[in-house]
């Protein structure tokens, strides 16, 4: 008996098939590498094919079942080949033939025939076209007109409504239940899973509460924060509008008092001096909020603090619109933000004849939400969704829609 058919490996029939549908059983030790089992399988399908020895290297094996390329160095063993198992013979796709210089030049030119028209051949090619009513720049500019004219609004408006509320008897008490539920509704902000994931790192509890306040509960850009502040001796201050609880005792004291004796004029005064804390309480905790980041990219292109969170007011944090209202003519000013809109205007008579407006007036939380929007005025899409507040804004905005066409 030879000696290589003794230490001989085992013997596996694997079924071959070609994309053509020819089908065969091929006999092949284990130890067989790919590459000569492919030999094999040529000699099978394409009889004189191996006279060109590109011919092997054209073709790939593949393994039916796992969709796997055998690589032609491995053995049958070695690519885990099984007895029985389907094996696929393929011809590889030919690559690509490189295209020719004057292939090359005719595509470049062709590409440049196709390139977009500059402005000036646009004007051109539409110089004699009749113009449209539709002007895209105009309606933009209505709707910054919009924006600017609603601030002036409520800031008209909350002065009204300070006056009504004021009227009502029981309005210290309907402000501060009001300021109560601010306060609850600024701690219901804080998104609980990112709390516990930044507490979990280690940092403490009321910091990561500042720093997700301060990055719009993002857990990412709050944990980048608290690292950059980390050293920071101001880090735990508390945010505007956070008063200590000390205060908030004093001013229920004080309240408590005020509507003790509401019968004489000095209660009366007291009171209104009372409401008077309060409204300006209230605007402490609207009070604008930069965005840090904004802040920082914007002063690292050489713009001074005080200005950068101006351009951030007026532009609702904003960057790239504080950044063209930093670089243009930086209208409007901060300081037209504060001012009112004429009370005598035919706009604001017909708000204030408006039944649900009339009405919404008279509600602390309509108050609220004005004061709410002209701080954080991407907060109104949350109050033009209230059921209480929400009629209100659309009376607002279907009476300036109104005006602003006739």
């Amino acid at each position: 008996v030879q000696e290589e058919k003794i230490f001989a490996g085992k013997v596996l029939r694997l079924h071959v098939c070609t994309m053509e549908g020819t089908e065969w059983l091929e006999e092949v030790p284990e130890d067989t590498t790919v590459e000569k089992l492919k030999e094999r399988c040529l000699k099978h399908c394409v009889p004189g094919s191996l006279e060109d020895p590109k011919t092997v290297t054209h073709h790939k094996l593949i393994h039916a079942t796992s969709e796997k390329v055998l690589t032609d160095t491995k053995t049958v063993l070695e690519e885990n080949i099984q007895d029985r198992d389907v094996l696929l013979l393929i011809k590889k796709r030919a690559p690509p033939p490189l295209p020719k210089m004057a292939d090359v030049s005719a595509e470049e030119k062709r590409k440049q025939e196709q390139k977009a028209p500059d402005k000036d051949a646009i004007l051109k090619a539409t110089a004699n076209l009749p113009s449209r009513n539709v002007d895209r720049t105009v309606a933009h500019h209505n709707m910054r007109d919009f924006q600017t004219e609603l601030r002036k609004i409520l800031v008209s408006l909350i002065e009204v409504a300070q006056k009504l509320l004021a009227l009502n008897p029981d309005a210290v008490e309907l402000f501060k239940k009001a300021n109560a539920m601010l306060d609850e509704d600024e701690e219901d902000r804080v998104d609980e899973i990112a709390l516990r994931q930044l507490t979990e790192m280690g940092f403490p509890e009321s910091r990561a509460v500042k720093a997700l306040r301060l990055n719009h509960m993002s857990v990412t850009q709050a944990m980048e924060w608290l690292i950059e502040h980390a050293d920071d001796p101001a880090v735990d201050a508390p945010l505007p509008g956070q008063a200590p609880s000390e205060a908030t005792a004093e001013a229920g004291a004080a309240s408590a008092e005020a509507t003790a004796g509401p019968s004489s004029e000095a209660g009366e005064e007291e009171a209104k001096d009372e409401l008077t804390e309060i409204f300006k309480k209230i605007r402490r905790k609207r009070e604008f909020r930069p965005d840090p980041r904004a802040v920082i990219a914007l002063m690292e292109m050489g713009f001074d603090e005080k200005e950068v969170v101006d351009a951030l007011r007026v532009n609702n944090n904003q960057q790239n619109a504080a950044c063209e209202w930093l670089l243009g003519d930086r209208k409007p000013s901060p300081e037209d933000l504060d001012k009112g809109i004429d009370t005598n205007s035919p706009l604001f008579q017909a708000i204030l004849e408006n039944p649900v407006v009339q009405l919404g007036l008279t509600n602390p939380k309509t108050l609220l939400a004005f004061e709410d929007m002209l701080e954080n005025p991407l907060n109104s899409t949350q109050w033009m969704n209230d059921p209480e507040t929400g009629p209100v804004m659309l009376q607002i905005s279907r009476i300036f829609q109104t005006l602003n066409r006739t």
